[in-house]
């Protein structure tokens, strides 16, 4: 039998695993991960949640991936069409261990897998995921993963069964907010043909669910990996222009905007205006903090990256609450969350994670948390985020460059003599001793970059700083 050529490092990234279907993801890959995500993570004899979103390979690999596991002892149930937030509840709820088959909002010749333990656990490069790969990759060496028969076969062959766990999710949500007794809202949303296609009209409208006061304007909810109208990534604004033009030709109240596996959620205002991140993190926040601490919980904790705004923990400790700062990634936040049972966290990317849903990021509950904010009182959603948004933000800036360590530390020696404050916890921050700005560095794992982040108390300010910091990276 003839040995494989395909490299599995080329798909395994830190988090998960992504590829090009056909070159480095092959239905022969996928089945060889999920024998090896059986007998790594010593799964023969339990249940394993395998489910797929609308990209054209995502139902191949389901069932290759299912066809490696059950080779190797585990019993699968196939959830069919899903969200990766849909398979954190899955997990979280049925206590099994997953993979959803996504690229999330990556073009449509990708794919790839999202993979949890337990109770919507991450698995990452320090949890095991280094492990599947190696293991995965012995199979492909040796040519034990051309078809299920040539897998090394368990004792006892695993059964398949599959369950649909939309309506589930879509209640446990609405447990989670209550949106019943807001004021009647115009809400357009933009699914891009990705998941949150088949999610919104579960959770927001009344297909399954008594019916809301919300008016539900739907943007490319017809479910197609291809992406035929625009690139499933609400992070570029090219790709927000549609939802933005529709909200303000609908006079809607508010627009939502989810990626291709419906994980994260940008929002628009009815101007059409983005809300940033940040606002969004410390809207939730505030949230987050009143239930519990009208629950006993007397210091909620809320977890925000490094490069959110200064608005989120100054937001948190206003409310009672205590902000705990973590790296980027959410390998990184849901670790803390979990270490500091923390309420609520934010990121910058517009990913928002719940300690009612297993400490795991979901579009869709933050979404519904700003609805409940927005259609709780009179003023328009520009109003209400603009307190939450005071400051001046560069947004994310990338340089290209070969020595990332050599052109940070030449930032780092040029504010040496300046009152400030450097911190190396992710890349390079250096924070004005007076508080009215601060930047980051980060490198790029993957790409010869150097991404910048700043803000400041006015925009002469941060432009200021911009401009000196990208002078200095960029200098030949």
């Amino acid at each position: 039998m003839n040995a494989v050529s395909i490299d599995l490092s080329a798909s395994f990234k830190a988090y998960d695993v992504r590829g090009l279907v056909g070159e480095t993801i092959t239905a022969e890959s996928v089945r060889a991960v999920g024998a090896a995500f059986v007998d790594v993570l010593g799964l023969s004899g339990q249940q394993v949640l395998v489910g797929g979103d609308m990209r054209p390979s995502s139902s191949e690999f389901s069932e290759a991936f299912t066809e490696g596991a059950t080779a190797r002892g585990a019993h699968v149930t196939q959830l069919g069409l899903i969200s990766t937030d849909l398979l954190y509840f899955a997990s979280g709820t049925l206590q099994a261990p997953g993979v959803v088959f996504t690229a999330s909002h990556n073009p449509a010749e990708y794919n790839g897998m999202k993979m949890s333990k337990a109770g919507a656990v991450p698995l990452s490069a320090d949890s095991g995921l280094m492990e599947i790969r190696d293991a995965a990759q012995a199979l492909l060496d040796a040519g034990q993963a051309t078809d299920a028969g040539a897998l090394p076969q368990a004792g006892t062959t695993g059964r398949v069964d599959a369950a649909d766990m939309l309506t589930p999710y879509a209640e446990y949500l609405r447990s989670l907010v209550d949106l019943s007794g807001i004021r009647p809202l115009k809400v357009v949303v933009d699914a891009a043909n990705g998941m949150s296609g088949l999610t919104t009209p579960a959770v927001l409208g009344d297909d399954t669910l008594d019916a809301l006061p919300l008016e539900i304007v739907p943007l490319y909810f017809e479910l197609d990996g291809t992406f035929p109208n625009h690139p499933a990534n609400p992070l570029e604004a090219e790709n927000l222009r549609d939802l933005q033009a529709a909200v303000t030709e609908h006079g809607a109240d508010i627009g939502l905007a989810f990626d291709g596996d419906a994980d994260r959620c940008f929002v628009i205002d009815e101007r059409g205006e983005p809300v940033t991140p940040s606002a969004v993190t410390a809207l939730v926040a505030k949230r987050e903090i009143a239930r519990a601490r009208a629950e006993g919980e007397e210091t909620p904790v809320v977890i925000h990256n490094l490069i959110t705004s200064k608005a989120v923990p100054e937001t948190v400790e206003r409310e009672a609450g205590r902000a705990v700062e973590t790296r980027v990634g959410h390998s990184f936040i849901k670790a803390v969350m979990a270490q500091e049972a923390a309420v609520f966290g934010g990121e910058h990317s517009a990913h928002y994670y719940f300690r009612d849903f297993f400490n795991a990021d979901t579009g869709m509950l933050a979404a519904m948390h700003v609805l409940a904010a927005l259609g709780g009182q009179d003023q328009p959603l520009s109003e209400l985020a603009a307190e939450y948004d005071p400051y001046f933000a560069s947004g994310e800036i990338n340089s290209e460059v070969e020595d990332k360590e050599g052109a940070a530390s030449r930032v780092e020696a040029a504010f040496a003599e300046r009152e400030v404050t450097v911190s190396r916890m992710d890349g390079l921050t250096i924070s004005d001793a007076e508080g009215t700005w601060w930047f980051n560095l980060r490198p790029s794992n993957t790409e010869p970059f150097l991404r910048f982040n700043g803000e400041a108390h006015d925009q002469q300010t941060m432009e200021q700083i911009r401009d000196e910091v990208l002078s200095i990276i960029r200098q030949s």
